[in-house]
């Protein structure tokens, strides 16, 4: 895991041994609690909007067919597809 202030995670990811793993490595956990937790943890749903806003660039480029299903076996040509599709659907 890179260095970093705070960690966004989804609702999946809210358990107490990684919660411990994030805060061993100096970082702060930002993920929403399960309903079904008895002790809600902290959580700042006005850091959490950043998390949103990437999970919406990663859905708007899964549709191209090409990207979501990965077709190309070599990275660079992958990456060259990410480029092309992020070009496409932010800057047309």
């Amino acid at each position: 895991m890179p260095d970093v202030a705070i960690l966004h995670g989804d609702k999946g990811y809210d358990s107490n041994a990684i919660r411990q793993q994030v805060e061993e490595r100096g970082a702060l956990p930002n993920i929403p609690p399960k309903v079904n937790r008895r002790w809600k943890n902290c959580f700042s749903p006005y850091l959490y909007r950043d998390r949103n806003a990437i999970e919406r660039m990663f859905g708007r480029l899964k549709d191209f067919r090409r990207i979501a299903t990965r077709y190309d076996r070599l990275a660079t040509n992958f990456l060259a597809a990410v480029c092309l599709a992020a070009t496409v659907s932010y800057w047309l």
